[in-house]
């Protein structure tokens, strides 16, 4: 059975987890079947195998933390919502990007969720990327940005 108390507690047992750079404490609460929606509509990934890939990609190209968390959970605790400002180091170039060289950036951003007893089912995520593109862009030298439409 899903309630509020338990769902915060996953939630923010997975957002410690998330602040900590902890890739198994994240896999831990997720389903195996999680549905994983990432920013400005990319790709979906499904299964708990393609979120690790994903978690793995993303610590290779940014080391990032997050800080100023506030949790909201429904009353039944199927859904939550995170909000959060994301700080980051972009370390390795990643394609179709601009290239890395340790440029800072720091952000707001959210995170949705579908919750079902003791594991999260769903995890959206949301953040401005022309307001990250333009932090990452004024640290590349050189490089010319691509309007984004």
């Amino acid at each position: 059975m899903t309630d509020a108390t338990s769902t915060r507690n996953l939630i923010q047992t997975f957002l410690n987890a998330v602040a900590a750079g902890d890739r198994d404490g994240m896999i831990a609460q997720v389903s195996d079947g999680l549905v994983h929606d990432i920013n400005q509509g990319g790709e979906r990934r499904i299964g708990k195998d393609r979120f690790s890939a994903y978690t793995a990609r993303m610590q290779h190209h940014y080391a990032e933390s997050i800080r100023d968390v506030i949790i909201m959970v429904s009353d039944d605790g199927t859904r939550a919502a995170a909000e959060y400002n994301l700080e980051g180091r972009y370390v390795q170039t990643e394609d179709g990007l601009p290239p890395a060289c340790g440029q800072t950036y720091s952000l707001p951003a959210a995170m949705f969720f579908a919750v079902n007893g003791d594991s999260i089912e769903r995890i959206t995520t949301y953040y401005n990327l022309t307001d990250w593109l333009t932090q990452i862009v004024k640290g590349a030298e050189g490089y010319e940005p691509t309007p984004i439409n």
